[in-house]
C-alpha cells in the first residue's frame, strides 16, 4: 500500500497572512486578485475578515509568500514590437514571441520549463530563420499535393506561413497547440 504523503502548508490563513503575502509581492489588491484568479472583493474580504481562509488557495499563497519571483515568471512583458504571437497549449500560454519583421528581430519568453511545450524547445534565443521555420512547422507543407486548392479554401493567393496562421491559428490535426496573434496598436 502506498504511503500517504503529507505537506507542511498551514490548514488556514488569516487576514494578516494574506495581506503580508500580497504586500511582499508588491501588488495591489486588484493585481493580486487577477494573479490568483479571484475577485478583488474576495481579496478585500480575506484581508478584513476575522474568519480564517481555507481551501486550495492556501498552498498558492504560501508558495507566493516564499518565492516572490513567481508572478514575474508568468507576467507578459509590454509589447514592444508590432506583432506578438502567443503559442498556446489548450488555453495555457507556453511561449510569447514578439516579432519585428522589418528588422528581422524576435524576442521570446517561455512560460513553461518543459521543452516539449515551448515554441522553440530548448532554444532560448532563436534566430529569425528559426522563427520562420517554426511558423512553417505550424502550417500544411508547402509541397502538399493540391496545395493550391488548400490556399483557395483559405482565400490566400500564395503560400505564406504567417498568413496561413492568421487563418488557421496554426492548428494542426490531432494536437492541441495553436497560435494567438496580437497586433500592437500605435496611438
Amino acid at each position: 500500500m502506498k504511503k500517504k504523503r503529507t505537506f507542511v502548508f498551514p490548514d488556514e490563513l488569516h487576514a494578516e497572512d494574506i495581506k503580508n503575502a500580497r504586500k511582499r509581492l508588491n501588488m495591489t489588491q486588484q493585481e493580486f486578485a487577477d494573479f490568483i484568479c479571484v475577485s478583488v472583493k474576495t481579496v478585500s474580504k480575506w484581508e478584513q475578515n476575522d474568519t480564517p481562509v481555507k481551501g486550495p488557495v492556501i498552498p498558492l499563497i504560501s508558495l507566493l509568500f516564499e518565492d516572490r519571483t513567481i508572478p514575474e515568471k508568468y507576467e507578459l512583458p509590454e509589447q514592444e514590437y508590432p506583432v506578438r504571437l502567443l503559442y498556446m497549449y489548450y488555453d495555457q500560454c507556453c511561449t510569447m514571441i514578439d516579432v519585428n519583421e522589418k528588422d528581422r528581430i524576435i524576442r521570446i519568453k517561455n512560460f513553461t520549463a518543459l521543452p516539449m511545450y515551448r515554441a522553440f524547445g530548448t532554444i532560448d534565443q532563436p534566430t529569425f530563420a528559426q522563427y520562420l521555420d517554426f511558423l512553417e512547422s505550424r502550417c500544411f507543407p508547402r509541397t502538399r499535393d493540391k496545395m493550391k486548392l488548400q490556399l483557395d479554401e483559405l482565400c490566400l493567393p500564395f503560400y505564406d506561413s504567417f498568413m496561413i496562421i492568421e487563418k488557421t491559428q496554426g492548428r494542426m490535426a490531432e494536437d492541441h497547440f495553436w497560435i494567438k496573434i496580437v497586433r500592437k496598436h500605435y496611438d
